[in-house]
């Protein structure tokens, strides 16, 4: 199986402006000059983390799903962040894995942010998204999520494989909590022999909320291969498959782990 090639976009989001913010990542994603096969945009990427679900929602076919779609065509890559969507009268903090050929996978937030009030405002998931690109199987995930192991807890199925080799996590975390951030990915990446991709936002948020970015990519033994602090910053990184083996054949971890099931 061949290398991935990730290009993380940290940006300073337009609160609740979702077509500047999509003319705004439209240009960043043009200033990518690397051949890259995945890209990923922060956590509500179209609006800021707002609780204004009702206002901010747009449906599937509304004009941030439309501009991933027409993007991920036009450059040939896959995109994946998070946005508010619609759907049966609910309200989601949704993952979008857009595919250039248009079809996507969609992955609802299982962890809402209670501290934040996430949980009045929209419907927890209950289901993980695992996708798969060139051999390799990427466990998505939403900020808060994070914060639980078990949620994000690697395994070795009935085929002797690891159910995942990277995990990414989406998020607008603020700086004021950046320690937890950076422990929690290293922590994620060794308990998971996984690639970890943290990609968080930079900037204040309309409630004044600083966030100080931190974004990263950290190694499955927890070495950080990549870290940006308060800068927006367009980071493109090619992940080695056989570092990956090399390092799950040298230390057979994961077929010593717990088994954990949520019912």
């Amino acid at each position: 199986m061949s290398d991935l090639t990730v290009s993380l976009i940290q940006a300073n989001l337009h609160w609740e402006d979702v077509a500047a913010n999509l003319a705004m990542f439209d240009q960043k994603i043009n200033s990518i000059q690397e051949k890259t096969e995945v890209i990923i945009l922060p956590e509500m990427f179209s609006t800021g983390f707002s609780m204004q679900s009702e206002r901010l929602a747009q449906t599937m076919d509304g004009s941030a799903v439309q501009w991933m779609k027409q993007k991920a065509k036009e450059k040939n890559v896959i995109i994946t962040g998070s946005l508010i969507i619609e759907e049966g009268g609910q309200y989601f903090n949704r993952l979008i894995w857009m595919l250039p050929n248009g079809t996507f996978g969609t992955y609802n937030k299982r962890h809402l942010f209670g501290f934040a009030g996430e949980h009045d405002h929209y419907t927890a998931g209950d289901k993980r998204l695992i996708a798969q690109v060139k051999g390799w199987k990427l466990n998505l995930s939403v900020c808060y999520d994070l914060r639980f192991p078990v949620w994000a807890r690697n395994s070795i199925l009935e085929n002797g494989e690891p159910a995942y080799d990277v995990l990414i996590n989406v998020a607008n975390w603020p700086e004021r909590r950046n320690t937890p951030w950076r422990a929690l990915l290293q922590a994620r990446a060794i308990e998971n022999q996984c690639y970890v991709i943290g990609l968080n936002r930079v900037g204040n948020d309309g409630n004044d909320i600083y966030h100080s970015g931190d974004s990263s990519i950290i190694d499955p033994i927890g070495e950080i291969i990549y870290h940006k602090a308060h800068d927006e910053d367009v980071f493109t990184y090619t992940l080695s498959r056989s570092h990956l083996n090399e390092l799950r054949a040298r230390f057979p971890f994961l077929k010593d782990a717990d088994r954990f099931i949520i019912p």
